[in-house]
């Protein structure tokens, strides 16, 4: 027995159906993961309009008054904003930093189990054109089989239709179970990505307000930026016309 021929027997033996087994065991996780993600994203949901005002409004009262603002609001966004918000008394620079930190940290959080739905959306189908495979492996090892057995014509040609078709229908399931399974996890993961991407965008408009905030604070204070005043150099010729006509002043003096 070669290989291809083993490996067919094992195909052949296990049929199709592991593979829709498979297929029906990452849809129940796929849509675990779904569900889960639905809720995280429904709890962060806060009116950013109104959270953009509001952060101006208590900017100009005090930096404790945003801070306890934006500690109330469930957002990503205000969760950024509170962490630069805590360093805005080292300065921008500073503020600005955090926020950057605080950023990558959210964004790993929105991100979380959504790789296993763009992993399972892109490979789903595949996973299906498997178990279709098998199935017309079947199909023709039945019709081959059919044709060696020690009976009439007329029983054998009516036996291998019937095996062949319910290979093939076989075969059809686990392409049709991979489609099912595929597009959900697609929908839903280019959902989530357009979530992220908005809160992202939301994130930076808050944090550019909080910095514009923190880098105009000395001209708000009042404290205008000093002039420099340049001296313009004397010339050594002046300097030694000026020490001559002192001289002669002082000649004309003693002589009257």
């Amino acid at each position: 027995m070669n290989l291809v021929e083993w490996l067919q027997r094992i195909m052949v033996g296990f049929g199709a159906a592991w593979v829709m087994m498979l297929m029906l065991g990452l849809s129940v996780i796929s849509v675990a993961i779904i569900l889960e993600r639905a809720w995280f994203f429904w709890s962060l949901r806060d009116d950013l309009d109104v959270l953009a005002k509001e952060l101006r409004t208590s900017l100009d009262d005090s930096i404790e008054t945003a801070k306890k603002r934006m500690d109330a609001s469930p957002s990503a966004e205000a969760a950024v904003v509170s962490a630069g918000l805590a360093m805005a008394h080292r300065g921008a620079a500073a503020a600005e930093e955090a926020m950057a930190g605080a950023l990558a940290l959210q964004r790993m959080k929105l991100e979380r189990r959504l790789a296993y739905l763009g992993t399972l959306g892109n490979n789903a189908p595949f996973i299906g054109l498997f178990g279709t495979v098998i199935g017309v492996i079947g199909a023709f090892a039945a019709l081959g089989e059919a044709g060696k057995t020690p009976i009439g014509q007329a029983a054998s040609a009516a036996l291998a239709p019937q095996a062949v078709m319910s290979n093939i229908a076989e075969a059809l399931v686990a392409t049709a179970v991979g489609l099912v399974v595929a597009i959900p996890a697609v929908a839903a993961n280019n959902y989530f990505q357009r979530l992220i991407k908005s809160t992202l965008a939301n994130t930076e408009a808050l944090t550019r307000i909080l910095l514009a905030h923190l880098k105009s604070e000395p001209l708000a204070a009042g404290v205008a930026p000093t002039p420099v005043v340049k001296a313009t150099p004397v010339k050594a010729s002046a300097a030694k016309g000026n020490k001559k006509a002192e001289a002669a002043a002082e000649l004309d003096e003693e002589a009257s």
